[in-house]
């Protein structure tokens, strides 16, 4: 046997260490009131049910309730489409205040989505109706025209968020049934592109 084939043997015989995982983020809820923005934070926004998700990389998370996009075509801003809320991954990467303080709420805040680098018509924003859209029960808040209404508070952290981060990135989904596989889902797909 040759010097290389026994090394070769003997490498072989020794127990390989096992490979570290880093841990998988665990889902743990956090109360509105003890919430703080903090790098890397992501959305998630469940179309099914209304609700959202503003994640931190550990896993805590703050959930709220939104108003998604209309579940028809409609006729606004001079285009006609389908007002459903896609469901795609987003970033939000700018600011801007819109005078239409019906559509845009009292302050106007509008955070704009983004998709593969390019300016949507979709964003976050807030709107003059906030307390009767939000007093409905989760099924009757598709009333926005696409895009994703927040309560006023949930756009102050959403906006602190951003001006931490600098964007926000922004996952839209037909149904979250569990923010823990949907963690998982994602930090998968992160690896895969690596």
């Amino acid at each position: 046997m040759s010097i290389a084939a026994s090394l070769l043997t003997l490498i072989l015989a020794v127990p390989a260490a096992p490979v570290y995982e880093a841990p998988r983020p665990v889902a743990v809820a956090v109360a509105a009131s003890e919430w703080k923005p903090e790098p890397g934070d992501t959305a998630f926004i469940d179309t099914r049910s209304n609700d959202g998700y503003l994640v931190h990389d550990d896993g805590r998370y703050l959930r709220f309730p939104v108003v998604t996009g209309q579940r028809r075509g409609v006729y606004y801003i001079g285009r006609s489409y389908n007002a459903t809320t896609p469901a795609t991954d987003w970033v939000i990467q700018s600011s801007e205040v819109k005078g239409d303080r019906v559509t845009f709420g009292p302050s106007g805040r509008f955070l704009r989505l983004w998709k593969d680098d390019e300016r949507t018509a979709y964003g976050f924003h807030e709107h003059r109706d906030e307390e009767e859209m939000f007093g409905a029960p989760a099924e009757e808040r598709y009333r926005s025209m696409g895009c994703i209404i927040l309560e006023s508070s949930t756009m102050d952290i959403f906006a602190l968020t951003l001006e931490l981060n600098g964007s926000i990135a922004v996952h839209t989904r037909y149904g979250i049934d569990d923010i823990s596989t949907e963690l998982m889902a994602q930090e998968k797909t992160a690896e895969e592109k690596l």
